[in-house]
């Protein structure tokens, strides 16, 4: 496999400040302490998330049985996002991930974007996630009494401080609850197997194709509501490019990182898709919700005690594993963004641990607002937020199909050389992701209702984004002119 970097063309005149392929001053200083079984981890706990545990109830409940469609379609484009990164870390692996590598095919504007729009997904992220784990910490009566900003800084403070002592603490943190996850979904599916094949009454309905079949078929209420719930299933898959920012803090992640992706494609068909369609087999989707569980929905339909103690503990971990995931890789992403000026300076301070401590502070303390901002304002409000989550998630996988293609471009130049691990059916794969991602968008706009409102503000963030630039521009201008002198 040749990972041979070749020097870059020289900057154009509309991008005075673009930086060589091999110098990021964002990779330097960090350990290489994540090992196989982390990054393996990392990438299953990227693709299993509440989205699943909790959000697929609601989404059942609207689109039917169709759902499972919709999640394996999503999942599918996800693979492939994953997949293009994956062939960008091993031309060259980088803490900065997208946003090294849009720094590279893009320059410095083209960073700035990828870097914010990522931060605008799991600052957002990091208020529900707070505020979802004091919510499922309530469940239990020991907890009652705890009022909830208290137990939403706990949860923040314990995942903050393992962030901040090593990567060491990380990975085994996200592997721990990677392996939660996982082993819930593994026993749940056992469970539904057993339950399809024996036939078992449930609630007076008899699990297998019938339930789908007498329920109104695949597609109970129309195509149309399976297709407006795609954009919250692209929200379930967010973070599945986790494992390629960790990949700047591995040894040998050449032998890595095709691996942990290329594993992503299967668990997501099994624990995904193959959860979805057992749930569809084992009730009728109006049996669901979204103010449960589906989870916990077979399991109290089969009457089994302690089953809702037990999802509630999941879907806990699940929410705690979201936070320590996005506190990790915006320390990593802003500090790349600091050295070079794009965000600011004290983001791109570290500690003795190795630990980029000030962008890990910066996204801690939108988590922090996020417990006032679910005190104070209305539940539609609150989903404002999640829907600016998902804005992040489809401008950060956009970016990085953009970078992808700008790559295969230069390849044909042979300004680069792409190595062995390639994302296949380049480039109509990038054009074809790249048009599924601005179509969710339109889905958002016509589904009206909060989706419609956060799609009117676009204009805003496309706006914040283009006055932040000229703020900054002098500043990263200044720091490529001084690196170009030593």
């Amino acid at each position: 496999m040749s990972d041979r970097i070749l020097p870059a063309a020289p900057a154009g005149p509309a991008d005075p400040v673009s930086t060589s392929p091999h110098v990021d001053a964002g990779d330097e200083g960090y350990s290489k302490d994540l090992k196989s079984r982390h990054i393996s981890m990392i990438a299953i706990g990227g693709a299993i998330g509440t989205g699943l545990f909790l959000g697929a109830g609601g989404r059942m409940a609207g689109a039917g049985p169709s759902l499972a469609i919709a999640y394996a379609v999503c999942g599918v484009f996800a693979f492939f996002v994953v997949r293009a990164l994956g062939e960008l870390v091993l031309y060259r692996p980088s803490s900065g991930a997208f946003v090294s590598y849009a720094r590279e095919f893009m320059g410095e504007k083209g960073a700035f974007a990828a870097g914010w729009l990522y931060f605008l997904n799991w600052s957002t992220t990091a208020v529900a996630d707070i505020t979802a784990a004091a919510t499922y910490a309530h469940f239990w009566a020991m907890f009652s009494d705890v009022p909830q900003w208290i137990l939403a800084l706990i949860a923040l403070a314990v995942v903050l401080t393992a962030n901040l002592i090593s990567v060491k603490y990380f990975g085994e943190m996200e592997f721990w609850f990677a392996i939660v996850k996982v082993a819930a979904l593994v026993v749940f599916m056992a469970i539904g197997i057993y339950l399809v094949a024996t036939q078992h009454q449930l609630d007076g309905h008899t699990p297998g194709f019938s339930t789908i079949s007498d329920g109104g078929g695949l597609f109970p209420v129309g195509m149309l509501p399976m297709l407006l719930v795609i954009q919250g299933v692209v929200f379930a898959y967010a973070s599945v490019e986790l494992c390629g920012v960790a990949a700047g803090e591995t040894k040998n992640p050449e032998k890595i990182m095709p691996k942990a992706i290329n594993s992503i494609m299967w668990r997501v068909g099994l624990f995904y898709v193959g959860s979805v369609i057992l749930l569809a087999l084992l009730l009728p989707y109006t049996a669901y919700s979204g103010d449960e569980s589906p989870f916990v929905t077979v399991m109290n339909k089969l009457g089994v005690p302690g089953a809702a103690d037990v999802m509630n503990l999941v879907v806990l971990t699940a929410a705690l594993s979201s936070l320590n995931s996005g506190l990790y890789s915006t320390g990593r992403i802003l500090r790349s963004m600091a050295l070079s000026g794009s965000a600011p300076k004290f983001t791109g301070r570290m500690n003795k641990g190795q630990v980029p401590y000030g962008g890990i502070l910066l996204t801690a303390g939108f988590g922090v607002l996020g417990v006032g901002l679910n005190y104070l304002m209305p539940g539609e409000a609150f989903e404002i937020v999640l829907n600016f989550a998902s804005i992040g998630i489809l401008g950060t996988w956009g970016m990085i199909m953009l970078c992808s293609l700008l790559f295969w471009h230069r390849s044909k130049d042979g300004r680069v050389t792409r190595p062995a691990y390639r994302l296949p059916w380049a480039p109509y794969t990038q054009i074809v992701t790249l048009f599924f991602l601005a179509s969710v968008v339109v889905l958002m706009w016509w589904g009206g209702g909060v989706g419609r409102t956060t799609v009117m503000c676009l204009p805003l963030i496309a706006a914040a984004l283009v006055g932040g630039w000229y703020v900054v521009r002098g500043r990263v201008a200044a720091l490529a002119a001084q690196r170009e002198t030593l």
